[in-house]
């Protein structure tokens, strides 16, 4: 990643920051303090919190004011040292911007400044840093926000040996599972040991990363952040010669456990310690920090932004005019960041021998104002009318969030959020034990909690007492952390079980309401599993040595027509239609999209052999804006999304019906290009050009790209659909193909055999029946049945699925080719599950559109949209996207694109799976 700053053609510039006025009692000024984002109770960002804790805020000494704070060590005289350290935590309500200054139930840590955070769930981990009685302890120290207006200070039993007492080092969660602490200084010389704490499992202990690839060198004052799919990216910091560094390092853990530390290509702008550093997204946000000698960073160079997707440097936006804040760069060094959606906070910090009080705030890449801020709060206002330059920023704002809060109070649901909650037992000790009190005077605390005797209160011990030691002992008032899953699917102490299953509760996303509500009103119950590992596994090479991992890889080459694509339609909050329905490629463009895509089709074998965690997609059919909602609702398979941990299966049926089959295909093959290993995608029946003749892809091929050009693009789609593989296993317990085992299919070895490029006609009853066939009606319909679709077509019963996954060793069949009113339906027993991800196919059944999402347990996942409202932008029978409605009471719309109405009104689509279908043959199949 070569550090280019300039900003033509290249990724955003790094945003500006702005002051935020302070309200309420704010911290006052310090340096040497941590700020954490908490979420709100449920999860939701419009909850958050930014908790500040400690820091130093007085002064002694000189002017210099790049020496760090004093030691346990010989007292040194030279340089400012950091006095008046605190164990106050400041608490500013993010929604309304206002602080306030809190006194948490049990004991605090002691006084200290330099030290680590990271939040974990609900809850703010604290370890390290130094006060005025020397070192600070190495425990953990855990403010818990489970109950979000009471928070709570515990501290945590960790046994065996872990990270040394120590100062300005690190500490991150990674993959919302992994706390990891790196570097610092123990008062006697520079670390450069790295340990991580699994959350998830007990005795909680420190595991030292050792061994472990480009181990970063010793550093202290370094800043780590952690990007969304798992990746902790490691930078800068003063080495033990007092030297800036300027390198950048990142760690990531694999499926089978190993950790990896691999140098980043590149160095920042400008070398630094003492700064701050957050990811928003795939953005790694720097800011401020020291040279040495007392001076700060240039102020060309105070802010800077990583684009780990570009793989490129950038400056920060120029001033605007007129802007008294213009002239003033983020010089600052010992300051605190946090990140809240896509707004960046920034607080305090110190230059020369001035501590400050500074709020600064930035944003990079918008739309987020709603989800978090009160724009009729006066600090909001006061900011939101700076940074849009008028008073109108607000006003609007205020008036979307209003609207807003009416939809939800008038839909009556709640959001729950995909945040694990890890939280500390003893607080369920205290609430039990008052319950057990007000019941009955002689039930004992004891004999209402949590029944692991490690959590355990002895009997003298009071809710706040803490232990004074680190070892496993039950020591009175030691608590631990919890991995609290919503919907708990089941005790953490349970080995999960090797059989596949189907989870017992779908994950459902609510029917969107006029008022933007997108992405807002959700259920998420078991997202937890999908940061559990990573998807890339080492392996070795050809004389057994591990290999290494390119965590930093780029395609230096010509970047080609996908990144095009992935640029233009990879954007699932913020695409549209386009108003004018001509395609943005041309067919040659297509063309090569096609000849790079065909070559790594071409080296996949016709049966793919795929490994949990994986997300399977059913039919599209054409339906882009479903496959946008999925994306943004359940992740997007992007570098800032969950591509690195979890790998995609779609399953068929890509193009016809619906009014987008080139925005489909052409983003499955672009994606396909980008993650060859992680995207997947096997045919289905409309893959075929006797067919996609007839349902629409060639005539919206025509429409869009013109007569000849639309020909030939069609043309050489469906030559390259000659090339998809035809069935993928998951972990050999799984089958996924598009239609079924029908008559023919008794082995997975007959699929293996067919022999690609392959049309209908070469293929023969076996191709038929894989990309054909159905379940019977229900699973009291056996063995092999005419089927509804037409003459040489069959469906085929539970006693035939049971048999092929006996024959074949497996544990269940996935397969799509049906509409199905929930989006997913079981079949013979749960051994055969049905998926289909469009909604409202063809604007007439109005059924939900689902993927699954199968987690390294096995455990398999439903995830839901419902359709949208017939008048809501996006859906086949409204005005495009951003177009207004203005009937009231609403009305039907005429369909966008009447070339696809007409498909759809002469050639109906097969009713919805368990919907009477008159007796009537579908017209589906000619």
């Amino acid at each position: 990643m070569e550090a280019d700053l300039s900003p033509g053609g290249g990724p955003p510039l790094a945003p500006r920051p702005k002051p935020f006025p302070l309200a309420g009692t704010p911290p006052g000024p310090r340096c040497g303090h941590t700020l954490t984002t908490v979420a709100g109770p449920d999860g939701e960002l419009a909850g958050a919190k930014l908790v500040l804790f400690g820091g130093a805020t007085a002064l002694e000494g000189s002017q210099r004011g790049d020496t760090p704070p004093a030691s346990p060590g010989p007292a040194s005289t030279a340089g400012i040292r950091l006095a008046g350290a605190t164990s106050d935590v400041h608490i500013m309500d993010v929604r309304t911007g206002k602080w306030e200054k809190m006194a948490p139930h049990g004991e605090p840590p002691s006084p200290r400044a330099a030290h680590a955070a990271a939040a974990v769930g609900s809850m703010v981990v604290v370890q390290g840093g130094i006060g005025p009685a020397g070192l600070a302890s190495e425990d953990l120290h855990v403010l818990d926000f489970t109950d979000f207006d009471r928070p709570r200070w515990h501290r945590v039993m960790v046994s065996g040996a872990g990270p040394s007492a120590r100062y300005a080092h690190t500490l991150a969660l990674v993959a919302n599972r992994f706390l990891v602490a790196m570097g610092g200084n123990d008062g006697k010389a520079t670390l450069s040991d790295a340990w991580a704490l699994d959350t998830s499992e007990k005795p909680y202990q420190w595991k030292k990363i050792s061994d472990a690839g480009d181990m970063p060198s010793a550093r202290m004052y370094a800043t780590a952040a952690a990007r969304s799919d798992g990746l902790l990216l490691l930078c800068g910091g003063r080495d033990e010669s007092g030297t800036p560094l300027g390198d950048a390092y990142g760690l990531a853990r694999h499926r089978d456990g190993r950790w990896e530390w691999a140098t980043a290509p590149g160095d920042m702008p400008m070398p630094r310690y003492q700064h701050g550093a957050v990811f928003v997204n795939a953005r790694l946000h720097i800011s401020g920090g020291a040279v040495g000698g007392g001076r700060m960073v240039e102020d060309s160079a105070s802010v800077v932004t990583l684009d780990t997707a570009a793989g490129a440097w950038v400056h920060q936006e120029a001033p605007e005019e007129e802007d008294d804040w213009a002239g003033r760069a983020v010089s600052q060094c010992r300051h605190a960041v946090a990140a809240v959606g896509s707004y960046i906070f920034i607080y305090g910090g110190l230059k020369g021998s001035t501590l400050l009080d500074d709020f600064l705030l930035a944003e990079d890449g918008g739309g987020s104002q709603m989800a978090i801020c009160d724009p009729r709060s006066p600090t909001w206002r006061q900011w939101l009318d700076s940074a849009h330059g008028s008073q109108d920023g607000a006003t609007r704002l205020a008036e979307a969030a209003a609207e807003e809060a009416a939809a939800a109070a008038a839909m009556g649901v709640r959001r729950v959020g995909a945040v694990e909650d890890l939280r500390c037992l003893d607080e369920e000790i205290d609430r039990d034990a008052s319950a057990a009190a007000s019941s009955s005077a002689a039930q004992t605390p004891q004999a209402q909690s949590t029944p692991q005797p490690s959590t355990m209160q002895s009997p003298g011990s009071t809710p706040d007492s803490t232990p004074s030691t680190r070892d496993g002992g039950d020591s009175p008032g030691s608590v631990t952390l919890q991995m609290k899953q919503h919907y708990a699917l089941a005790n953490q102490r349970t080995p999960p079980t090797p059989d596949v299953r189907l989870y017992h509760r779908a994950v459902v996303v609510a029917q969107d309401t006029p008022g933007n509500l997108r992405g807002l009103v959700r259920q998420l119950s078991i997202d937890q599993f999908e940061n559990e590992g990573r998807r890339v596994s080492m392996g070795t090479d050809s004389v057994g040595k591990p290999q290494r991992t390119p965590l930093f890889e780029r395609n230096a080459a010509d970047p080609g027509v996908h990144k095009i694509v992935l640029r233009e339609f990879l954007n699932p909050r913020g695409w549209k239609p386009s108003e004018d329905s001509k395609f943005f490629l041309d067919a040659e463009q297509i063309n090569q999209l096609c000849d790079v895509a065909e070559q790594i089709l071409q080296a996949e074998p016709s049966v793919l052999r795929l490994k949990a965690p994986i997300k399977l997609f059913g039919d599209l059919h054409g339906q882009f804006g479903d496959l946008m909602r999925l994306f943004e609702e359940y992740g997007t398979p992007s570098t800032a999304g969950d591509i690195t941990y979890i790998d995609y299966l779609f399953l068929g049926d890509y193009v016809d019906r619906g009014a987008h089959s080139l925005e489909t295909i052409c983003l499955l093959l672009a994606l396909k290009i980008e993650h060859p290993k992680n995207v997947h995608l096997i045919r289905g029946n409309h893959e075929a050009s006797d067919i996609n003749a007839l349902f629409g892809f060639r005539l919206e091929c025509t429409e869009r790209l013109g007569e000849q050009q639309g020909i030939w693009a069609w043309k050489r789609l469906n030559s390259l659909f000659n090339w998809l593989p035809l069935a993928a296993t998951i972990e050999d317990r799984v089958l996924c193909m598009h239609g079924g085992i029908g008559r023919s299919i008794s082995r997975i070895d007959q699929i293996d055999s067919l022999q690609r490029p392959l049309t209908m006609e070469d293929g023969g009853v076996v191709l038929m029946d894989l990309l054909w066939s159905d379940p019977t009606t229900n699973d009291g319909v056996e063995g092999v049945q005419p089927s509804p679709r037409g003459p040489g077509l069959v469906t085929f019963g539970p006693d035939r699925v049971k048999e092929f996954c006996k024959t074949n060793n497996l544990q269940m069949i996935v397969r799509a080719h049906e509409c199905v009113m929930d989006g997913f339906e079981r079949f013979a027993q749960g051994h055969l599950i049905t998926l289909f991800s469009a909604t409202n196919y063809c604007g007439t059944a109005n059924n939900a559109g689902a993927i699954l999402v199968l987690g390294r347990d096995l455990v398999m996942v439903p995830k839901l949209i419902h359709p949208l409202p017939p008048n809501m932008p996006g859906t086949p029978k409204s005005p495009a996207y951003g177009e207004p409605i203005e009937e009231e009471p609403p009305t039907p719309h005429p369909m966008t694109d009447t070339w696809m109405q007409s498909i759809n009104e002469e050639r109906p689509p097969t009713p919805p799976r368990g919907r009477p279908s008159n007796g009537s043959p579908s017209l589906a199949f000619i």
